[in-house]
C-alpha cells in the first residue's frame, strides 16, 4: 500500500482517523478531524478510500436471522403515546434549580445533590401512582444522564429519551411500572 500526502488514513490499533500531513521514509504523520497531529510507521496505518457507514448503504442483508434483527430494531424505537388524562411530573436536575446556591460545593456534591433529588421524586412518583416523570439534565458531559440511567436499573421503570422537540437531548423520560410492587 503506497500512501500519500492527503490520503484519509485509519490506525489498525485505535480509533484514530485523519488525513497524511507528511511522509519521512517510513512515518507517516497525520492530522485527525479535531486538528491533532500524530505519527505512525505506514504499517500501522490503512487507506481509506470509502466510509464503512457509505458501504453499509449498499450492503444486501440474505442472511435470515440479520434481517429480522435490522427490521425488529426499526420497530422498537417507538415512544409511549401520551394519554389525554396522564399525570406527567418533570423534574429539572439543574443544581441551581435544587439550591439557592452551589457555592462551596465541588462537583461530586453537586451530582450526589442531583441524584437524591432524582431519587427522592421517583419514589414520590412510585407511591403517588404517577406513571411518568421527565427528568432534565441537559447534555454537558453526559455524567449525570449516566448516573441517572445507572440508578434508574434499580426501579421497576423503563426509560428513554424524552421529545427531542420539546427537551432537545437532555432529558430522559420514565415509565413507572404501576404493578410492579
Amino acid at each position: 500500500m503506497r500512501l500519500e500526502i492527503g490520503n484519509k488514513v485509519a490506525v489498525l490499533d485505535d480509533v484514530i482517523k485523519g488525513y497524511v500531513i507528511k511522509i519521512e521514509k517510513e512515518t507517516v504523520f497525520i492530522k485527525d478531524e479535531e486538528g491533532m497531529e500524530y505519527r505512525f510507521l505506514a504499517s500501522e496505518l490503512v487507506k481509506l478510500e470509502e466510509e464503512q457507514s457509505e458501504l453499509s448503504k449498499y450492503s444486501d442483508i440474505n442472511n435470515k436471522m440479520l434481517r429480522e434483527k435490522v427490521f425488529e430494531v426499526k420497530k422498537k424505537k417507538t415512544p409511549f403515546v401520551k394519554q389525554k388524562n396522564e399525570v406527567v411530573m418533570e423534574v429539572d436536575l439543574h443544581a441551581e434549580k435544587l439550591v439557592k446556591s452551589t457555592r462551596g460545593m465541588d462537583n461530586y456534591d453537586i451530582l450526589t445533590l442531583q441524584i437524591d433529588a432524582a431519587k427522592a421524586k421517583l419514589e414520590y412518583c412510585i407511591r403517588k401512582k404517577i406513571s411518568k416523570i421527565v427528568f432534565i439534565h441537559g447534555v454537558g458531559e453526559g455524567v449525570l444522564k449516566t448516573e441517572l440511567h445507572f440508578m434508574l436499573n434499580n426501579y421497576p421503570v423503563k426509560y428513554y429519551d424524552a421529545s427531542y422537540q420539546k427537551y432537545g437531548l437532555g432529558a430522559t423520560e420514565v415509565y413507572i411500572y404501576q404493578n410492579a410492587i
